[in-house]
C-alpha cells in the first residue's frame, strides 16, 4: 500500500506549511453568503471555488448550486437569511437570468434591499460585447463583477465592513 503526502494549498496558491501559524482572524464577525448560479448555468467548479475562498475569508456560506430557478433563489433567501448573494455565471447568460432573477428578488418586499452582487462571465461575446455593468446595476444588482477583472475587486467588496456604494469592475 502507497501512502501519498499533499501539501494544503490557500486559495492564492501558496503553500501552508504543517504547524504553521494560521493568517489572524478577522476583526469583524463573517456574513452569511448565498452562492449560486444563475437558471441557465449547469457549471458547479465556479460555485466551489467561490464557497472555498468566501470561506477562506471567515464567511459562512450556503451554495446553493447550479441551474437554480429564480423561485429556488427566492425561497433559499428567506430560508438562509443571508447577509449577501453571490450569483456566478460562466455560460454567458449571466447578464440575460441575472437581470431577470434580481427583478424578481427586488419585487419581494422582504428581499428588496438584501445585498446582492453578479460577476463571471455575463454575455456570450465575452469582452467584445462591451461592459454589462450599467445593465445589471439598473436592473437591481448592487455590484457587478466582469470576468475580466478578475477576483481582487470581488475580495475587496466582499471585505468592507459596511454595505458599500453601488459599482461596477470591469467597464470597458
Amino acid at each position: 500500500m502507497s501512502s501519498y503526502s499533499v501539501q494544503p494549498l490557500n486559495l492564492t496558491g501558496q503553500a501552508v506549511e504543517p504547524g504553521a501559524a494560521q493568517p489572524a482572524a478577522q476583526t469583524r464577525p463573517g456574513r452569511r453568503v448565498l452562492v449560486s448560479s444563475v437558471s441557465s448555468d449547469s457549471h458547479t467548479w465556479n460555485l466551489v471555488f467561490l464557497q472555498l475562498l468566501l470561506e477562506e475569508m471567515g464567511h459562512e456560506v450556503t451554495n446553493i448550486g447550479s441551474c437554480v430557478p429564480d423561485e429556488l433563489l427566492i425561497e433559499e433567501c428567506r430560508r438562509v437569511r443571508p447577509d449577501l448573494v453571490v450569483i456566478s455565471s460562466v455560460n454567458g447568460h449571466g447578464a440575460l437570468d441575472g437581470t431577470r432573477a434580481v427583478r424578481r428578488l427586488r419585487e419581494q418586499p422582504d428581499l428588496r434591499d438584501l445585498p446582492v452582487v453578479i460577476g463571471g462571465k455575463l454575455g456570450v461575446q465575452g469582452a467584445d460585447a462591451g461592459s454589462y455593468g450599467p445593465e445589471l446595476l439598473a436592473a437591481g444588482f448592487d455590484a457587478v463583477f466582469e470576468d475580466a477583472a478578475g477576483i481582487a475587486e470581488f475580495r475587496r467588496y466582499v471585505d468592507r465592513p459596511a454595505r458599500p456604494e453601488l459599482l461596477t469592475s470591469g467597464a470597458r
